[in-house]
């Protein structure tokens, strides 16, 4: 049985890579239990061992979306000492993944565009992911200020906020409009909010 049970976790792990490379190409929207059974090779009736229905199949993505961008970002910016150097690597690791790791961009912001006015499963899970960013942020910002690289009054709330707007931005700029600079950009913005959050 617990060798039964590794299997078909192994497989589902699987099949979400690859429900990863088709929101990528197609969009949270345009994955589908017929699409995905055709591109891992399933029957569509297979894949409902493993989720129920079109929102458990999109919800699951974006969990293992979750997933992967902790491994790829917050998991490796935690290995910097505490602080500003923490949070710079966050930063940049932050641009690394929306620029590189998927094809279409960060997967969360890509889908948010599809569901933010659509209330239901998907839009929640992608609030829940979003405010979970947004507490990483908001965390590292405090132990910035506990480190006296920030100033003691600093609305880390506010930095978030603003460090969201930039990481936004940058993906705007750079995915849609396909400006060049838009990284560099980016990092003179980020560094500006650094600098103003830095003043006493």
């Amino acid at each position: 049985m617990i060798a039964l049970m590794d299997k078909r976790t192994g497989t589902k792990e699987a099949i979400l890579e690859k429900a990863l490379d088709m929101t990528s190409e197609l969009g949270l929207e345009g994955l589908s239990l017929g699409g995905l059974a055709k591109r891992v090779g399933m029957s569509k009736s297979g894949l409902f061992a493993h989720f129920g229905s079109k929102e458990d199949l999109q919800t699951e993505t974006l969990d293992a979306a979750a997933e992967r961008f902790v491994e790829m970002v917050v998991q490796k910016a935690i290995k910097k000492p505490r602080g500003l150097p923490r949070m710079e690597e966050l930063f940049r690791l932050w641009l690394e993944w929306s620029s590189s790791e998927h094809s279409a961009g960060c997967p969360f912001v890509a889908a948010s565009t599809e569901f933010d006015d659509r209330p239901g499963p998907v839009r929640a899970k992608l609030v829940e992911h979003f405010e979970r960013g947004t507490e990483t942020i908001t965390k590292a910002a405090v132990i910035c200020v506990e480190e006296g690289h920030f100033r003691e009054d600093l609305d880390c709330r506010q930095f978030a906020f603003e460090f969201w707007a930039i990481v936004l931005s940058h993906h705007q700029f750079s995915r849609l409009m396909r400006q060049k600079d838009a990284r560099k950009r980016a990092k003179i913005a980020f560094s500006r909010l650094v600098r103003d959050s830095s003043q006493m």
